[in-house]
């Protein structure tokens, strides 16, 4: 019977598996599979011999006569789960050398994704010290017998994948609860990151291979959508970007896209990425100087905009085209593209949708893209990130939410900003999400009825952003909303209360860069860690170096699939590779017992007062709204200037006129900080820096202050 049913699963389902000789191991030994389906009793069984026993609920079995039979056999272990006594008669059967099945889930997955662990697992690995297999079943998740809302065939391909056996970790002195409690989560953490690597090394090795099966399999599901309301479905995404590709030369090579937040954008980098080609984004808040050094750096000699969007953003291109690089207008492309290039595109995607993405000649080490830091405290370097870096951070958050292809995304970050180009664009095309594109975060009244409206369950932004939504918000505007996570710059406090009081949603803080493609931490809705920047991804390593004057804590570097392949700055490049693929984030960071990250501030955002280290942003974030009585215009922002006396001293700038030294100094002492953190002076400003994203920019406020201070010591003289 066996045979015959390994003999089927083979046949309908392409079944394979991987290292399955482990199964061999000896009791005692727990079989953690993840749950997304009602077969995976199935490819499970025709993997095990016969002294294997399922984990199963004699409740659910007496619900049916066929239940019955399928949970209560020889092959199976009923429990009733509602009974104290059922994990003692699991760790009895364990301790007589058993080998057991248990779904840790305890029902079937109604995401697709890995779902909570009951601490009786814990209890369990704890009691009888068994060893212990995960399990991956990949593709189960999209059989017909599932219990969540995505999309589904009748015959997937489906590969179990087992780990090596598992030794659980031990860490004598806990007590018997939380010894429980961490297993579970070591169980988790496991199970998390088996499913990452599987997904990784079995997956598409590009993006445009990884998209373009996902229009394949949902050619008519709609995936994007921006401020014109045109709509684009999967399979007319692969036809415009088929046919546009037609203009495109076949020789690789760097082409710059300068473009917002519309249809056009991703259809443009789909378009280049079938040719060969590595986009190049640039940033248009950066003025026309910036944007002309990078383009150098990257060696462009032709660049893809709009006339349109020239003119409503009013950038002035003529040192571009001065120094040689020529302007292309999707204007003046789209009546190029011949009506037969456009009827073969279609006829294409009609029967074969997104075949040409999946056969584009790349590799997973190519380049996918260029992208430029944002430049807060120096010259913007810029970073090359492969198809295997995006794909790897693509599928790291994927592993640790519960993210499915119902899901609509809001975008309103611009796409030459690492956070709204993978998470707000890439993510949810390699997903089959629906996204609503946005050009630009700073519509503080249109973005919340936008997300009203077209009921989005994933809304994205930085602090400054999130704060401008919720002063002009309705209570109600943000009820779809589920998953509103924040990066780029710290999350305020305040910010966190005004959410979680006025709309009932809770922010997920992330962190990471652009180098790391951009996501290192996440606080999900499984493991939020509130005030913290979340628990590191799978597959990134970490290690902290030791700062003179930190005692808690230390220099971050991290490495993993997801850190980028270079710079294109031959002194930053060279530095990177001194560090054999480690990269150094320059930001103070501690962890906690349970990996949860906090961020301390920058190394640059230190200052170094009578030999104490003193942040920056520690400042900035206790100032952050302490001055209600001058409205939510009053800003604060904290520089170090020398000080011959102490090394260093802060300087506190202000947009409010009627702030004073004093006031600034009550409010840090009442919130606990010591005398090295009183600016010793304040400075009034028009508005204070910002850059794209909504950070301070650090760096054009200190030279404005510089020049500031010359022009008054000249005129003194």
């Amino acid at each position: 019977m066996i045979s015959f049913l390994r003999f089927i699963v083979h046949v309908l389902f392409r079944f394979r598996t991987t290292n399955a000789a482990v199964l061999r191991t000896p009791g005692p030994v727990l079989l953690i599979p993840n749950h997304p389906s009602w077969l995976d009793w199935l490819f499970l069984g025709v993997c095990l011999d016969e002294d294997w026993r399922f984990v199963t609920s004699a409740k659910t079995a007496e619900t049916a006569w066929f239940l019955r039979k399928i949970m209560v056999n020889r092959r199976t272990f009923p429990v009733d789960p509602t009974s104290p006594y059922a994990v003692r008669e699991m760790a009895g059967f364990l301790e007589g050398g058993g080998r057991l099945v248990l779904f840790a889930e305890g029902r079937i997955s109604l995401t697709g994704s890995l779902m909570k662990f009951f601490d009786g697992t814990g209890f369990l690995i704890r009691k009888t010290g068994a060893r212990v297999i995960t399990c991956y079943l990949q593709g189960a998740n999209r059989v017909r017998f599932v219990r969540h809302p995505g999309w589904t065939r009748w015959f997937p391909r489906v590969t179990v994948h087992f780990s090596p056996v598992l030794i659980a970790p031990v860490r004598p002195g806990l007590s018997a609860s939380d010894d429980r409690e961490r297993l579970t989560v070591w169980l988790r953490d496991e199970m998390v990151r088996q499913q990452f690597e599987a997904d990784l090394a079995h997956g598409p090795a590009t993006l445009p291979a990884a998209i373009g099966a996902t229009i394949a399999d949902t050619p008519s599901r709609i995936a994007l959508e921006d401020a014109t309301y045109s709509r684009l479905n999967y399979r007319r995404l692969a036809t415009a970007a088929d046919a546009l590709s037609s203009l495109w030369s076949r020789e690789p090579r760097r082409i710059g896209l300068l473009l917002p937040n519309v249809n056009a954008l991703p259809v443009a980098l789909l378009s280049l990425w079938q040719r060969g080609h590595t986009p190049v984004l640039l940033n248009y808040t950066s003025g026309s100087t910036t944007l002309l050094a990078c383009a150098r750096l990257a060696q462009l000699d032709t660049i893809i905009t709009s006339r349109a969007f020239l003119e409503r953003a009013r950038l002035d291109l003529a040192p571009l085209v001065a120094a040689g690089i020529t302007l292309r207008h999707l204007e003046d492309l789209r009546p190029r593209i011949h009506p037969a290039v456009k009827l073969a595109a279609l006829i294409r995607n009609r029967f074969a949708p997104g075949r040409r993405l999946r056969l584009a000649p790349l590799h997973a080490s190519d380049t996918a893209v260029i992208l430029f830091t944002s430049g807060s405290e120096g010259t913007p370097k810029g970073v090359e990130l492969t198809h295997r870096n995006l794909l790897a951070n693509i599928l790291q958050v994927a592993a640790v939410t519960d993210l499915t292809e119902h899901d609509r995304f809001f975008n309103a970050l611009p796409l030459f900003h690492s956070f709204g180009l993978t998470a707000g664009t890439l993510f949810p095309l390699v997903r089959g999400c629906y996204t609503f594109l946005y050009p630009t975060p700073l519509h503080y009244r249109v973005v919340p009825t936008l997300v009203y409206d077209r009921q989005c369950t994933v809304l994205m932004g930085t602090n400054t952003f999130l704060h401008g939504y919720a002063r002009k918000a309705h209570p109600y505007d943000f009820t779809s909303v589920r998953w509103l996570v924040a990066g780029a710059e710290k999350v305020q406090s305040s910010t966190i209360d005004t959410w979680a009081r006025k709309f009932g949603v809770r922010i997920l803080e992330g962190y990471g860069a652009t180098e790391c493609s951009p996501c290192l931490s996440l606080n999900t809705r499984m493991e939020p860690g509130i005030g913290t920047a979340g628990r590191l991804l799978p597959g990134v390593e970490h290690r902290l170096e030791p700062v003179d004057g930190v005692t808690a804590g230390g220099r971050l570097l991290v490495r993993g699939p997801n850190i980028m392949k270079g710079y294109l700055n031959a002194d930053a490049h060279a530095r990177f590779a001194v560090l054999d693929g480690w990269y150094d984030t320059g930001d103070i960071v501690e962890l906690d017992a349970n990996g949860f990250v906090h961020i301390r501030g920058r190394l640059k955002r230190f200052a170094k007062i009578s030999g104490e280290m003193v942040s920056l942003g520690a400042v900035e974030e206790a100032l952050d709204n302490a001055f209600p009585q001058f409205g939510p215009r009053c800003q604060v922002a904290i520089i170090a200037r020398p000080d011959p006396d102490k090394g260093e001293a802060l300087i506190a700038v202000t947009t409010e006129p009627r702030l004073d030294l004093s006031s600034v100094r009550v409010v840090l002492r009442n919130r606990g900080l010591p005398n090295l953190c009183a600016p010793r002076e304040l400075r009034v400003v028009p508005t204070i820096p910002k850059l794209g994203t909504g950070k301070t920019d650090h760096r054009t406020l200190q030279r404005f202050l510089a020049a500031e201070s010359t022009a008054t010591a000249t005129a003194a003289a």
